[in-house]
């Protein structure tokens, strides 16, 4: 009963999260109208996140030393990736900036077998075909090369990839509790967003005073909400539920930034491009997919 509890509970904080991701494009973009362009809005936010978290990061910092060095590296690697993904809704359309991080499976599978050296089942091998073929008919739905079109849409294939990578170590090498790890996902993160920022060059011009209680205090609550409890809670709800489920229950922000971004932005997806959409979706589904692993048999002597 308790461990039925447990899955319970951690199914619906997965669930939560992705729901609630698809609508992070909304602070960032009005923090943007706030006086925050460019990477500014997302430097604001992750170091929300990183003050929030540093007392429980210097109570616990020898741990996080001594911790995996590998873990700790593709935490920070993460960060950096959500950073680009955060910045991507900026310079893109939401839904098409979701749709290439979630090709996220087409490069793990390629990191699996070509770095890692694991076996790659026929599955994955179909997802990343068709996952490639979402991309391409995506990109392409304008008549054009199947090339992302603006910064954003760059950002968003670029996050995808370093998320892969980043991935790979959290889920071998990762030993921290949820929050140490909050903190260098964090960290990683307000790094990025700074040198984005500074190479961008879009600084912001002199915020108005009345501005700047209610930028701090969205700064504070994104922070807070995305970037400390969620990610603080998934990684405490990923190693306790099956990666199957995990995979298809974060599918809920494609769905919900989507939707949102049509309501709220008026951001619409041509045919080709939903049916393209749909692809790097299937792709993602048969990534996670289960499948059978064929143990060789015992010969006698």
């Amino acid at each position: 009963m308790h461990d039925d509890r447990t899955k319970l509970l951690a199914t619906v904080i997965v669930f939560a999260t992705g729901s609630l991701w698809g609508f992070y494009w909304l602070p960032v973009r009005q923090l943007t109208e706030m006086g925050l362009p460019g990477a500014w809005g997302t430097l604001a936010i992750t170091a929300a996140a990183v003050v929030i978290l540093a007392p429980a990061a210097i109570v616990n910092w020898r741990h996080i030393i001594r911790s995996n060095r590998v873990a700790n590296v593709s935490l920070a690697l993460g960060g950096v990736a959500f950073t680009l993904y955060s910045v991507g809704f900026v310079y893109g359309r939401v839904a098409i900036i979701i749709l290439l991080f979630f090709l996220t499976p087409v490069w793990s599978t390629l990191i699996g077998r070509y770095v890692m050296g694991w076996h790659t089942p026929r599955l994955r091998i179909v997802a990343i075909a068709v996952g490639l073929a979402g991309l391409t008919v995506m990109l392409s739905a304008d008549g054009e090369l199947p090339l992302p079109k603006s910064a954003g849409e760059w950002m968003g294939l670029a996050a995808g990839v370093l998320w892969a990578m980043a991935t790979t170590g959290i889920r071998t090498k990762l030993e921290l509790k949820p929050l140490d790890a909050a903190f260098l996902f964090a960290l990683g993160a307000v790094s990025a967003a700074l040198v984005i920022a500074i190479f961008l060059g879009t600084w912001p011009d002199e915020i108005p005073r009345d501005n700047m209680l209610p930028l701090t205090t969205l700064a504070f609550a994104a922070g807070g909400s995305w970037w400390v409890l969620s990610v603080a809670g998934l990684m405490w709800a990923a190693v306790r539920l099956e990666p199957t489920r995990v995979g298809i229950l974060l599918m809920m922000e494609v769905i919900v930034g989507a939707g949102s971004a049509a309501i709220l932005a008026g951001e619409h997806l041509d045919r080709l491009e939903i049916a393209g959409g749909a692809l790097v979706l299937c792709a993602s589904i048969l990534e996670v997919w289960p499948t059978r692993r064929v143990t060789p048999s015992r010969s006698t002597p």
